[in-house]
């Protein structure tokens, strides 16, 4: 699974103490092997190896976020995305 730069996922309940209760968290960082992230609200940043990250998706701990772009019906074209 690919990891972009600037993929947020949704923190689950199970494992939000271990991420400052933050309800989310964006990747700023991917170098192969260690992902860097930043946690919403404003409640810091981290890093994990990428194995653990596949880990928590794995177990549901981690849901990716779909992006706002992604979200509108491919027939809008650019000049009408406000």
């Amino acid at each position: 699974m690919a990891i972009d730069l600037g993929t947020k996922y949704q923190i689950s309940q199970a494992v939000k103490g271990n991420f400052n209760s933050a309800e989310s968290l964006t990747v700023t960082s991917n170098d192969g092997s260690i992902v860097q992230f930043t946690l919403g609200e404003g409640k810091g940043r981290g890093a994990m190896p990428i194995q653990h990250l596949d880990y928590l998706l794995k177990r549901s701990n981690l849901t990716i976020l779909p992006n706002k772009r992604s979200l509108i019906t491919p027939d809008h074209n650019e000049e009408q995305i406000g």
